[in-house]
């Protein structure tokens, strides 16, 4: 592929750059090719995804301390 030819991001791949972003570790290279490549939508609807299951998780972790507390 050229430098010229862009293909947009499937939906997976803008998961996995949003999962990275959430812990903050991100290559400049990949940064750069996702920012190139990334469909506005899809990260959106990734960052709303990746939130709701880190709440998600957090909620079960409060319950199961309170549970055996």
């Amino acid at each position: 592929m050229d430098d010229g030819e862009r293909r947009p991001a499937s939906f997976g791949a803008t998961m996995k750059a949003v999962f990275w972003s959430f812990f903050g570790v991100r290559k400049r290279k990949d940064y750069e090719r996702d920012a190139a490549n990334l469909n506005p939508v899809y990260v959106i609807v990734g960052g709303l995804i990746g939130a709701l299951v880190f709440i998600g998780i957090l909620m079960l972790v409060v319950r199961l301390a309170v549970a055996r507390a």
